[in-house]
């Protein structure tokens, strides 16, 4: 008899690697920016330490509970990852929206203008599409809501707007990384090693999201 095919093992198993590196960085990133901002210390420090766990933990988390390689509620039915998804992303959105309005607000006091960067400008789109995308959920939930649609087809978009949300949120954290805040507290190689932990979380969520479409395509042909 011949030997099994080794390729499919390595990729799951490189696939879990990376899974699990991504939730890793992603509590590390969490936490390092938590200790940075000091959240508490003035106005100002809720800003990045709200948004960092808006997009970096809750949304992160959020989607990697669908992983079929590092889930790490692997072992729940769909339905309880639905809800668990659900909670998650309702705290993203919320972290996300105080964040915003402690920026504008502070922003308000020092009697700076408002969304005159990349950084402004990207975050303030990325909270509003968000939002959107968290009430676009609904109908998944209650699908009464969305008479004439299909749930496969709702879900095909929910995950396609939802992918651009989590680009549009990773991208808002590189921009928030590169300001002047950022790089007076942290700069050389370890600034690089901040930039690496949105980004392999972003590229392990497009893998996810785009294998398990792809992967049905071919199961209806």
């Amino acid at each position: 008899m011949s030997s099994p095919d080794p390729e499919p093992r390595l990729y799951s198993l490189s696939r879990q690697l990376c899974g699990i590196s991504a939730h890793t960085l992603c509590i590390a990133f969490t936490g390092l920016m938590a200790a940075l901002a000091k959240p508490g210390s003035s106005l100002f420090s809720w800003h990045p330490f709200l948004m960092t766990i808006a997009f970096s933990f809750f949304m992160t988390e959020a989607i990697l509970l669908f992983s079929p390689h590092s889930s790490p509620v692997g072992k729940l039915k769909h339905q309880t990852k639905v809800r668990l998804h659900w909670i998650l992303q309702s705290l993203s959105s919320f972290c996300a929206v105080v964040g915003l309005i402690t920026i504008f607000y502070n922003k308000h006091l020092n009697d700076k203008p408002h969304f005159t960067s990349w950084h402004g400008l990207i975050g303030v789109i990325t909270v509003c599409v968000v939002v959107l995308q968290s009430v676009g959920a609904l109908p998944l939930l209650y699908h009464k809501l969305a008479k004439g649609w299909s749930l496969a087809k709702l879900k095909r978009y929910h995950a396609a707007s939802g992918l651009l949300t989590y680009l549009l949120g990773s991208s808002s954290l590189l921009l928030g990384i590169c300001s002047s805040w950022f790089t007076g507290s942290v700069s050389g190689y370890a600034w690089y090693l901040f930039v690496f932990c949105p980004v392999l979380a972003a590229l392990v969520v497009m893998s996810q999201v785009t294998n398990a479409y792809v992967a049905k395509k071919r199961l209806q042909y």
